[in-house]
Order: structure tokens, then C-alpha cells, then sequence
């Protein structure tokens, strides 16, 4: 006699469909598993060393990150891809950093994009988009602000729930990183201290609207500690907050390589996945079995889990798959470049020969100059995890050419050219600001900076493994500029002023021609104070992801209303911040930070959060009326996140 066959991931699906109950048939496929394949849910399907080499030697997240595939029972696994600018796997589109969408103010706009990003993921073979980044920026110096939406919960929430909710129309989402992760250099060590009611009050109720309303499929930990116990294996933030007081039936991911840093543990406190590859679980679990720090219902409790989201989603998502044409379509560049055009924050526009200076008038434009370093990079964010490979990337100075076919468009990337060009032109467009040398996911020296992170990983053995150590120890250079991983780039910034290469350019070109108008890119607050009143027209262009060129050319000449809003405050001072440590291993966090902070201390921003100006006019007469609206409107607005 023949064996029965083995009750599969397909024969699952086909008993949902006929109207068995989710919990019924999820424990029925589980019951199928061996105990090996029962670990095998735990991590990752790749070996450490193995995997780790493909992203330094290749390039980061190129295809899926596989966790927990068990062919023998057609079960896919948990098929990972990063974000959250746009989809990290293959050649997708670059949408706008999260932080520009948070300036559009528009929710609705943010639906189209995770719509896109939900496509493209599936398209390439994703079931699981790790992009929704919702920390708090407690301080603009943080080096991965760009990931995030803005320096209110209400807007973070709103936006995380709008990404959410559009990406599971055909991918399960993640949310992250949980919680209290708002630093990038001292993320592997430091321990944020927080009192219980601030944290549920300020750096949670966003994770609580996208977990509670959004019905989030899974959940990513963080890398830090909190108030004692690190993120990937705290009872507080998993079991007792996330599960027993939001309810949440979904997965949890650890962050990648040193998201945990004890198996057992982590396990029972409710860390269902290590992320990405074979690493402390596969080296401890069994042994932890064995002396009873685990037991086979803590695995089978994540097996569950992980398994019953992968069936409730594959019949949610059921829909016919999409084509590796919507990758880096036309109309998701389209959405791109109108994202990036309604991102952009207008924050001077002062009149020259008296009228405003922008939008410009094309027909008195026969001789233009773009300067700066940036002016023609390819500049759509850091190059960590959250890079996307876009076949193509419109620069300032490509989108601007474009839009002025008639005239001459120069292209002076030193002080010395554009000073030059400057008194010769109609007009000169200043390019300024940041890139992934200067802010970023900081992360290859963490070994060196953090001996205890030795300890997490699995012993190398081959050439092969010792070769992929000493890159990833700091010791040799050769990664792959692409690789998504560039060794000690980013982290967080070290001064909330430009360059001095950028300062002494604006001031070079405002002094030779009065028409300079200046675009800063960036993704969080720059003090402007040295020089914005040596210009008349300045804006905030973010990183703009692979249209963002184009976008530029739209609000400058008008196609486009400057209509963006700055999500969060920018100061006039440093001093008016909360204390910042780059290399903290404690830190206490309180409800102080941003627009919040200003108001206590009774000082002005430089431009408030929700500031933005617009190329149209508006006017209230002073009837009642009149009155009773406006105080609606400011109650309603963008000044609501303002308690």
C-alpha cells in the first residue's frame, strides 16, 4: 500500500475556499509537518554566510528573502521584500522617500502608491512588502528620518494605515520598526528608557491605528533595547502590548542579523521569524529543546502564526497575477513624478523687479544655470536597505532641460563654474543638500564598534565563509557600490546645516545674480538661518525618487502648484532640539520633540510643522461667517496634529 498524500499549502487553500474555518485548516497542514520543518519556520531558508555574501558580493534583496518554504508540502514561505521608497527587489520604481509623501499631506495619493508598490512586489515574486517604516523622528539628525512620514503620530498613523491597507490588496505588509527606533548609529546597543504613558501616548498610538485598523500582517521588531530588554525579544512590546492589548493575530520578523539576541527567549516572548537567514535559531533552538528552555509549543504557537498568514493572504490575494510589465510602468513613473511635483515644500518666494520669482515664465527664459554637486546626481535616497534599482533616474538638471527646450541650459557642478555662469544667466537654480554619505542605514562597522555582536553569529567555515566575515567585519572593501550595503556610509548626521561646500555656493551665486532660487534636498530638518535671506525663492525637494527631475521642472514653471507641507518643524537653532547622542548607550525619551518642544519652550521655528507656501492667493473677509469657517478649517487641517 501506498502512503496517503501529504495534506498541502494547495489543499489547504481549496478546504478555505469550500467554507472550512482559517484556524481548522491551518492547524491541519501544521500537523503534517516533521519537527525539522517545524524549525524551519523559525528563519530564514539560506545559510548565514551564504546569504550574507550574495548581498555584499551581488546586491541587496535583488529576489525574495525566503523564510520557512517547505516544498515537500507546497508551502511558499515567507517571500521577503524591502522598502518602503518602492519595491528593493529587481529594477522598480523609486518613488518619493516616505518623508516627502508625508509633505503631500494626502492619503489618498499614498493609497496609489502602495498600490503600485503591492503590484510590483507580486509581480516579481513577493508576498511580503517590509516597507511600512512608521518610528517617530524624535530628532531631525536621525539618519533614516527619510523612511519615515513626519514628527506627529497622527500623521504617521494615517499614512502607515493608507501604505498598509492599499499593499495587502496584494501582499501581506509589514510594519516597523517596533518600537522606539530612531536612531541609526547607536541602534545595535542603545537602551531607550520610556515611562509607560509616553510611550502608549507618543511612540505608539501610530503602531496601534496601522495594527488595530489596518490589519497588518506582520510586525517588525527593532534593533535597540527598551527600558531594559532588547526590542526582538521583549514580553512588554510583543506579547503583553502587541497581542494581549491590541489583539494582534499576525506575525512578528525580527529585523535583519542582530534583530534578536537569544533564541529561547525571543521565541517565548514572541518573536515568530529570524530574519533573513539560518543563523541563531538554526544554532540554538534544538539545544534550547533539549534543556527545556523552549518547548514544542512555543514553536508550534510561531508555526501557527506564520502558516495562517500565508493561507488567509494567498485567498485574500487571489487575484490574477500581475505581468513583469507593471514593473516600472508608465503609469507608475506617472505617479511617481506627481507624488514628487506635490511633495515639494515652497518655503520662500519672495517678489524680484516686483512680482514673486517662481513660478517662472518660461518665455523670459532663454539661459538658465543649474548648479551644485547635486544638480545632476541620480539622488533618490541612502544606500541601505531601503535603495531602489530604478532602470532610470531623472536628475534636476535632466528634468529642467527637458522642460526648457528652447533655452540654454547649463550645468555647473563646482563653486567655481557656477560662479562663472551665475551673473550671465536669466536665472540660476541652486541643487543643494544631502546624500547617502551623509545620512543613512549605517551598517557594516557595527562589528567593530559592538564585539558582543560576534557572538550572534554562526562560526565560518569554508574560504568562501571567512572571505564574506572579513568584508562584513570591516576588514576588506570590496562590496559592490550597488549592494545596498555600502560600508560605513550614512548613519546619522552629524550637523542640521548643509555643507560648507553648498553655503558658500548659494551665497556665490545670490551675490552674482539676484534671480537664484534653491532647491534643498534632504529628508528632515536643515537650519537655514546663514543664508535663506540671501536668496528670494527656496524650496524643499526631498529625494524624489526616479522622476524627481521632472517633478522640479513642474512646480518651478507652474505646471504644478507648490502645494506640499512641511511634515515636521524646522528650528533656528540647534538648541531648541532634544538631546541627541550619536553613540548613546542610554537614552531616555520624552513627549518633548519638534513643534511640541518649540511651543513648551514659547520660541519660533524658522518654519513651523505644516508650513508651506503656494503660488495661489487666498483672502477672508471678516464677516462672522467668514470667521466661524477659517477656525473650522484651522481645526481641521494641517495644524490638527498640533495638540
Amino acid at each position: 500500500m501506498h502512503p496517503p498524500a501529504p495534506y498541502t499549502f494547495q489543499h489547504a487553500l481549496v478546504a478555505i475556499k469550500s467554507g472550512q474555518p482559517l484556524i481548522q485548516v491551518t492547524q491541519a497542514i501544521l500537523s503534517q509537518l516533521t519537527e525539522d520543518e517545524r524549525l524551519a519556520l523559525l528563519d530564514g531558508d539560506v545559510d548565514f554566510w551564504k546569504g550574507l555574501g550574495s548581498m555584499l558580493y551581488d546586491r541587496y534583496n535583488r529576489t525574495p528573502y525566503v523564510h520557512g518554504a517547505i516544498p515537500r508540502l507546497q508551502i511558499p514561505g515567507i517571500k521577503f521584500t524591502d522598502g518602503p521608497r518602492g519595491v528593493v527587489m529587481g529594477s522598480s520604481t523609486a518613488f518619493p522617500v516616505s518623508m516627502a509623501r508625508g509633505a503631500t499631506w494626502d492619503v489618498e495619493l499614498e493609497r496609489q502608491v502602495g498600490n503600485a508598490i503591492g503590484l510590483e512586489a507580486k509581480a516579481q515574486g513577493a508576498n511580503y512588502f517590509a516597507g511600512v517604516c512608521v518610528n517617530l523622528p524624535r530628532h531631525p539628525a536621525w539618519g533614516r528620518i527619510q523612511e519615515t512620514y513626519g514628527e506627529d503620530p497622527l500623521l504617521l498613523g494615517e499614512f502607515g494605515l493608507a501604505l498598509t491597507q492599499s499593499v495587502q490588496k496584494h501582499v501581506m505588509a509589514c510594519v516597523k520598526h517596533y518600537a522606539l527606533n530612531s536612531m541609526e548609529i547607536a541602534r545595535f546597543r542603545v537602551d531607550v528608557r520610556v515611562d509607560e504613558a509616553v510611550l502608549h501616548e507618543v511612540y505608539l498610538p501610530h503602531f496601534r491605528r496601522i495594527v488595530v485598523d489596518g490589519g497588518c500582517a506582520a510586525v517588525m521588531s527593532a534593533y535597540n533595547s527598551v527600558n531594559g530588554e532588547w526590542a526582538g525579544q521583549n514580553k512588554h512590546l510583543l506579547t503583553e502590548i502587541l497581542r494581549e492589548q491590541w489583539g494582534f493575530d499576525g506575525l512578528v520578523m525580527s529585523d535583519f542579523v542582530f534583530g534578536l539576541r537569544d533564541a529561547a527567549p525571543s521565541l517565548k516572548n514572541g518573536l515568530d521569524i529570524e530574519a533573513p537567514f539560518r543563523q541563531q535559531r538554526a544554532m540554538n533552538l534544538e539545544s534550547a529543546l533539549k534543556a527545556g528552555e523552549v518547548e514544542w509549543v512555543d514553536i508550534d504557537r510561531a508555526c501557527e502564526r506564520i502558516l495562517r498568514k500565508q493561507l488567509e493572504f494567498a485567498i485574500q490575494t487571489d487575484d490574477s497575477q500581475p505581468g513583469p510589465d507593471v514593473v516600472f510602468c508608465e503609469a507608475h513613473r506617472a505617479l511617481a513624478r506627481e507624488v514628487a511635483a506635490r511633495s515639494i515644500v515652497l518655503l520662500k518666494n519672495d517678489k524680484v523687479n516686483g512680482a514673486p520669482l517662481l513660478p517662472l515664465q518660461p518665455a523670459s527664459l532663454s539661459r538658465v544655470a543649474v548648479v551644485g554637486c547635486l544638480a545632476n546626481a541620480a539622488n533618490t535616497g541612502d544606500k541601505g536597505s531601503s535603495q531602489v534599482f530604478p532602470p532610470n533616474i531623472v536628475t534636476p538638471w535632466q528634468g529642467i532641460c527637458d522642460a526648457l527646450p528652447h533655452a540654454e541650459v547649463l550645468l555647473a557642478e563646482t563653486l567655481e563654474e557656477a560662479e562663472q555662469l551665475a551673473p550671465h544667466a536669466d536665472l540660476v537654480i541652486c541643487i543643494v543638500g544631502y546624500d547617502h554619505e551623509d545620512e543613512g542605514e549605517y551598517v557594516i562597522p557595527a562589528l567593530q564598534e559592538n564585539p558582543a555582536l560576534y557572538s550572534l553569529l554562526p562560526p565560518p567555515k569554508s574560504a568562501e565563509d571567512h572571505q564574506v566575515f572579513d568584508i562584513f567585519e570591516g576588514n576588506k572593501s570590496d562590496v559592490q557600490d550597488n549592494s545596498g550595503l555600502v560600508a560605513g556610509a550614512g548613519g546619522d548626521r552629524t550637523s542640521l546645516r548643509l555643507r560648507d561646500r553648498d553655503e558658500k555656493m548659494i551665497a556665490a551665486v545670490a551675490a552674482r545674480n539676484p534671480r537664484t532660487v534653491v532647491s534643498v534636498v534632504t529628508a528632515g530638518a536643515v537650519i537655514m538661518e546663514s543664508w535663506k535671506d540671501r536668496v528670494p525663492a527656496l524650496l524643499v525637494s526631498w529625494y524624489s525618487g526616479s522622476e524627481g527631475g521632472n517633478a522640479l521642472a513642474d512646480v518651478l514653471l507652474g505646471r504644478v502648484d507648490a502645494s506640499g507641507r512641511l511634515p515636521f518643524s524646522i528650528p533656528t537653532d540647534k538648541a531648541h532640539l532634544p538631546f541627541f547622542d550619536r553613540q548613546a548607550t542610554e537614552i531616555h525619551y520624552d513627549r518633548w520633540f519638534g513643534q511640541h518642544l518649540l511651543d513648551k519652550m514659547a520660541v519660533e521655528a524658522a518654519f513651523p510643522f505644516g508650513f508651506g507656501l503656494s503660488y495661489t492667493a487666498f483672502a477672508l473677509d471678516d464677516s462672522a461667517q467668514q470667521r466661524q469657517q477659517a477656525g473650522a478649517i484651522y481645526c481641521t487641517g494641517v495644524w490638527s496634529a498640533r495638540r
